[in-house]
């Protein structure tokens, strides 16, 4: 991921192995990483059980908050692809009985917000 595209918020694609390294210990038993993005300092990760948001917190970023979203309570989500001029993605994600999309990520145009939406729909969809 550049420099410039974390500056301006969107996340970039992460290793299932550096995932696994620096969250594995957030994981139930039978919980595996499908995939993760990265912003600046913030992380969202796909697991085969949840959603799980990593956000880092204060300047020194001595405090994170590790928010869990089951995969049952997204009721909808939708995936919008990166244009000529437009150079992001988006996903916006709604949980339970919201108006307004609980959770909004950009990506770089790096990533193939495809996978995204087929993670999503596997297991939002069942």
């Amino acid at each position: 991921m550049g420099i410039f595209s974390a500056l301006l918020g969107n996340a970039g694609s992460v290793s299932q192995e550096d995932l696994l390294k620096n969250y594995g210990q957030l994981l139930t038993d039978n919980e595996s990483i499908e995939m993760g993005f990265k912003l600046i300092r913030d992380t969202f990760i796909f697991t085969n059980k949840r959603l799980i948001l990593v956000d880092v917190q204060g300047i020194t970023g001595s405090k994170t908050e590790y928010k869990s979203i089951a995969y049952k309570s997204i009721t909808r989500f939708s995936v919008e692809t990166a244009g000529t001029f437009d150079l992001e993605a988006e996903l916006k994600i709604w949980v339970s009985s919201e108006v307004q999309p609980s959770i909004v990520k950009q990506f770089t145009k790096s990533v193939n917000v495809y996978d995204v939406q087929k993670v999503l729909a596997h297991h939002v969809l069942g």
